[in-house]
């Protein structure tokens, strides 16, 4: 499985940015997608993440202005980000669960800054 993100860059506090995260292979045996990131000098957390015919879950510091979604014709998960703060500025990456095994892609950078 492999899985390729992008859409990040360089943003002002305030602005919107779209992630995307392309999955290779088949959708069989997949459970969930989702974004984690990871500040300079912070543990990863988990950004959002959607189960299979679940409810989508996000931290608690991005509920109202992230979004996610995802497209299992096109192996594609997405992140909405709007309203983004300096805070938010981390290397964002996609995973996905298959068989209970989680899958890492190579990040994309998300700057927050004036």
């Amino acid at each position: 499985v492999q899985l390729q993100a992008s859409g990040g860059g360089l943003v002002q506090p305030g602005g919107s940015l779209r992630l995307s995260c392309a999955a290779s292979g088949s959708s069989v045996g997949r459970n969930a997608m989702g974004w984690y990131r990871q500040a300079p000098g912070k543990q990863r957390e988990l950004v959002a993440g959607i189960v299979s015919g679940g409810i989508p879950n996000y931290a608690d510091s991005v509920k109202g202005r992230f979004t996610i979604s995802g497209d299992n014709a096109k192996n594609m998960v997405y992140l909405q980000m709007n309203n983004l703060k300096p805070e938010d500025t981390a290397v964002y990456h996609c995973y996905a669960n298959y068989y209970g095994i989680d899958y890492w892609g190579k990040g994309t950078l998300v700057t927050v800054s004036s």
